[in-house]
């Protein structure tokens, strides 16, 4: 049962797109230095040494964790094995802008999934939302000039996000229906550990393949320490506890759309940190995203 969206709630779901976008950014910054899913191995296991003293509860022998290791072994895959890989994949020939508006689909498959899977009916205020952020999607991919959308060409980088928002399209139903034992559903450390026990498994044994095809070239130093702290703290574990807080609130369908924020601050971001300066249809397509939400979200 979702709740009316709460200033605090919509704090939450719009803390995570900010820190995802930094994600992204900070991604394209270091993708010469570290290989793609060895950054996201990284990411997650520096991750899990910062929750364990939190959480380390969760993986004894007679945790309730266990009997449904299954469900939180999937959890782990989608959440954080394939999405965050298949994100840093698209980040080697795609920039941090065009990456977040792919993933701006999100609501999109939030909602066709969601039909299809899992009974939950659509109704007409989420499909014109659905359709705003859409259109908003297409205006920056188009740069303004819709008669470019016939010339539009996607770079590998598109491809592996939009597999990247499936992922995460089908975690976050996931997430919200998952309802296992008390002793992990009730702790959000816990339930992030559960997760991340089984997702660090997933990326460590993508991340094996990566060097058995020889991509193994780390270049150690500061800047790649820094990025590190940052993405296993802030879009790791800050993001994911705000996220699955806010997705168990209004419902994974209306979250979606607050998602699409992440183009924003992914823009902003890259202004300042990429010289990527964003320009006047940026805004427009902005305004439409933004407007998605309101739309979708209204009772």
């Amino acid at each position: 049962m979702t709740q009316k969206i709460t200033p605090g709630t919509a704090a939450l779901l719009t803390l995570a797109p900010l820190l995802w976008a930094g994600n992204a950014v900070v991604g394209r910054l270091v993708h010469e230095l570290v290989p793609p899913i060895t950054l996201n191995f990284l990411r997650w296991a520096l991750a899990f040494a910062l929750l364990l003293p939190l959480a380390h509860g969760v993986l004894r022998a007679g945790s309730p964790l266990w009997p449904h290791w299954r469900r939180y072994a999937l959890l782990g895959l989608l959440g954080v094995g394939l999405y965050n890989a298949l994100q840093y994949l698209a980040l080697q020939t795609s920039s941090p802008l065009n990456v977040t508006l792919v993933g701006s689909s999100m609501p999109l498959w939030m909602l066709v999934l969601g039909a299809l899977f899992f009974g939950v009916a659509v109704t007409r205020r989420q499909l014109l939302g659905a359709a705003l952020s859409m259109a908003g999607v297409l205006c920056v991919l188009s740069h303004g000039q819709w008669s470019a959308l016939l010339a539009l060409r996607l770079v590998p980088g598109d491809l592996f996000m939009l597999l990247a928002t499936l992922s995460w399209s089908l975690y976050s139903w996931l997430l919200v229906r998952t309802v296992g034992p008390a002793g992990v559903r009730g702790d959000w450390a816990a339930f992030l550990m559960a997760q991340m026990v089984f997702g660090l498994g997933w990326s460590g044994l993508m991340a094996g393949g990566e060097w058995a095809l020889g991509a193994h070239h780390i270049a150690w130093g500061w800047p790649l320490a820094l990025a590190l702290a940052y993405i296993a703290v802030g879009p790791a574990i800050v993001a994911y506890r705000c996220w699955g807080m806010g997705v168990q609130r209004v419902g994974p369908a209306v979250a979606g759309f607050f998602a699409n924020l992440t183009p924003l601050f992914a823009a902003l971001l890259s202004a300042a940190f990429l010289g990527e300066l964003p320009h006047a249809y940026h805004a427009v397509a902005f305004a439409l995203i933004v407007g998605g939400i309101v739309v979708s979200s209204r009772r």
